[in-house]
């Protein structure tokens, strides 16, 4: 590694102590774009690197809310606006008991190379709370989204930052939090939130749109290996908007899902999902009650398995981590391996291991980066941005004909940067290359700030 890229990465270390999911994507990232500072040395002279991870802003911020019950209850909100470089800052509000510094600046620092992929005019950005809506009824689900609001209003706007949903909010939470936005404002902004219902301003397949892209992405990568989709089966994880995206879409380009996944363990269905079953997982999800086991209640034919993961435990030609970060660990890379699986399509952000990553790749598994695959949730963001900007809404063919675009420019982006730095087929490396360039020529044509 150059002296200056261990150097940045050393003092991202000492400066953020006690944040491993920053620590470990500074560490992929940085490793990553040692090529491009060889070949352009007036990047370390600019000190572009010690800008470039440094978010241009964090917001922190206390919201109390009142439960049903008449309780006092408080939560921490976050807002990190990382790169403002190449557009307003975007990127999703995440709820979940695990959300705190060190996971919002992760999300956000790769929301920026991924935002840049898409050739979109976005810059980086990521926030949410501790806060769990799991169990929470509507009107706590309400208040809270109103008094988390109360606060963020102040720091976002069309032009400025323009959040969304990710795991936990949803359609409920953003339609709650752009209510509450509209009325201190007095305006009707409704390009400062995407992933809107579409009666006031959303996109048709903005839910579906994670899973979707990820699949197209994933057909870019067969095709260059001259490999066909159909037949191929596929473990995914999760049961929420993503993976549901993703096995409607497998399906239908005639892939097989044979696994889904919550937190009590994995369903193993041998023969693929039947569109009734496909149909079956957003009803699930508005449960809200976070059990895949709930499936295995409605088709008693398929396989439970709790407590376990599905990675390595059955017979699969790809494996597509839905869930969240760090799913895909050291010891489950080696059974993905040892199962002679040949292809991770990380849909998730984050979601291997480094160590695994490597691993893999050592041993010719060829693993798609989670910020080219993902990228279609912020692609169609996005445009409905520029739906709301102009005032009119496209069909859903319109909008999924221009997602499946976005997706195939981002495979020949980074296919070029493997070209341009000699890297063979590795995705990993050529998306950071491939996603920084923009954002680089960005921040040397601004100046130093």
């Amino acid at each position: 590694m150059s002296n200056y890229v261990q150097r940045v990465l050393e003092e991202v270390i000492r400066r953020n102590p006690n944040e491993p999911e920053f620590h470990q994507t500074a560490t992929e990232i940085l490793h990553s774009l040692e090529p491009v500072f060889d070949k352009h040395p007036e990047y370390e002279k600019a000190g572009l690197l010690d800008r470039f991870v440094e978010p241009e802003r964090v917001i922190m911020f206390r919201v109390p809310w009142v439960d049903d019950s008449g309780k006092v209850c408080v939560n921490k909100g976050y807002r990190v606006q990382f790169s403002s470089a190449i557009g307003p800052y975007k990127g999703g509000l995440r709820f979940a008991p695990s959300v705190n510094l060190s996971i919002m600046k992760f999300l956000a620092f790769e929301q920026t190379l991924k935002n840049s992929l898409t050739s979109l005019p976005m810059g980086g950005g990521k926030g949410g709370s501790d806060f769990d809506p799991t169990g929470k009824s509507d009107a706590e689900v309400m208040r809270f989204c109103q008094s988390f609001m109360t606060e963020l209003y102040r720091h976002i706007g069309p032009n400025t930052d323009v959040p969304a949903g990710d795991m936990g909010v949803g359609g409920r939470e953003i339609g709650y939090l752009f209510g509450q936005y509209k009325r201190i404002r007095n305006a009707y902004e409704n390009g400062v939130l995407t992933g809107k219902d579409l009666a006031f301003g959303g996109s048709l397949i903005r839910p579906e749109a994670t899973g979707y892209g990820a699949t197209y992405f994933f057909t870019e990568v067969l095709a260059h290996e001259k490999v066909n989709i159909k037949g191929l089966k596929f473990s995914v994880s999760g049961f929420g908007n993503v993976a549901w995206g993703a096995a409607q879409k497998i399906t239908q380009l005639g892939g097989k899902v044979v696994t889904i996944s919550g937190p009590d363990g994995y369903v193993y269905l041998k023969d693929g999902m039947t569109q009734e079953m496909i149909d079956f997982m957003p009803v699930m999800n508005s449960w809200r009650h976070n059990k895949v086991s709930e499936f295995k209640d409605k088709f008693p034919q398929v396989e439970f398995v709790a407590g376990k993961k599905p990675w390595g435990n059955v017979d699969c030609d790809v494996c597509m981590p839905c869930a969240t970060q760090n799913e895909i660990r050291i010891e489950d890379a080696k059974a993905i391996v040892a199962k002679g699986i040949k292809y991770v399509n990380e849909v998730a952000n984050m979601p291997c291991t480094n160590e695994a990553v490597e691993l893999m790749q050592s041993k010719g598994v060829i693993v798609c980066p989670s910020k080219a695959v993902n990228a279609g949730g912020v692609a169609v963001s996005g445009l409905e941005m520029s739906q709301n900007s102009m005032r009119l809404s496209w069909t859903s063919e319109e909008v999924d004909e221009k997602l499946k675009g976005i997706m195939k420019n981002i495979h020949t982006q980074i296919l070029q940067a493997t070209i341009d730095y000699n890297l063979g087929y590795n995705l990993v490396a050529g998306a950071n290359i491939a996603g920084f360039d923009k954002v680089a020529k960005a921040m040397m044509a601004q100046g130093n700030v």
